[in-house]
Parts: C-alpha cells; sequence; structure tokens
C-alpha cells in the first residue's frame, strides 16, 4: 500500500486520519485479546473496551503528550480540536476529545508510512491503561 506524503497528510481532514486510527487502535487490542486466549467474543469484547474507550485513550494520551514529538504532537492537535456534534455515552467532552486526537495521531502515522512507531503508540497506551487499572 502506498504511503502519503506530508503534504497528502496535510491535505486530509483530522476525523479522516480518527477514522483510519480508530481502525489500527481498535485492531491492534483485539488481535492482542483474540491471541492471548480463547474465549467467546463477548468476553473478548469487554476486555477490548476497557482499552478503546474514550476514557482509556484520554488518559493514555495523557501521559504520552511529554514523550511526542513536535510533529507528533500536531497531528494529536488536529484531531483534539475538532468539534463533534455528539458525545458518546459514559464520556465527557474533554476525554472524547482526546480519543479523537489521539485516533488522528496513529492515523497520521499509519498513512504516512510510520506503522512502528503507530504500534509502539499502541503499545505504550496498553502499558499504561494496564497499568492505571490495578
Amino acid at each position: 500500500m502506498k504511503h502519503l506524503t506530508k503534504s497528502e497528510l496535510a491535505m486530509r481532514g483530522p476525523l479522516e486520519l480518527a477514522y483510519i486510527g480508530d481502525c489500527v487502535y481498535e485492531l491492534y487490542f483485539r488481535e492482542r485479546e483474540v491471541s492471548a486466549s480463547p474465549a467467546k467474543v463477548g468476553a473478548h469484547h469487554t476486555a477490548v473496551v476497557a482499552f478503546v474507550s474514550a476514557p482509556a485513550q484520554a488518559r493514555a494520551v495523557a501521559a504520552l503528550l511529554p514523550t511526542l514529538s513536535e510533529s507528533e504532537r500536531a497531528a494529536f492537535n488536529r484531531g483534539r480540536n475538532v468539534s463533534h456534534k455528539s458525545i458518546p455515552h459514559g464520556a465527557s467532552d474533554e476525554e472524547y476529545r482526546a480519543a479523537t486526537g489521539l485516533e488522528c495521531l496513529i492515523g497520521w502515522l499509519w498513512l504516512g508510512g510510520e506503522r512502528e512507531r503507530a504500534l509502539e503508540l499502541c503499545a505504550e497506551s496498553e502499558r499504561i491503561i494496564s497499568a492505571q487499572s490495578l
């Protein structure tokens, strides 16, 4: 698959990037869950939601922000600054905006060919969320 150039990425809307980032982020956690042990799909879903919910993503990105490069932070801010017409139950506006920012960043990295970095941030998010759940 062809990776997008920086100028092509700049022409993509933040919600387009978040759309891809959401897919990558959720697939990362679904694959980890299914690979870990056999279970019914409902049990897998419950386990994955603990990582992919807006509140969990917001907690992860709060810890990740100091580690991001300037360009990564700019990609995050593009997504975070998008206004939303509706917010899912169980999430505040601030949490949802932070989650959208994280998804935008993951999508930006993924489409820009920095897939290893995108997966690294997913793995770090997993570590952060798991540590906070203890």
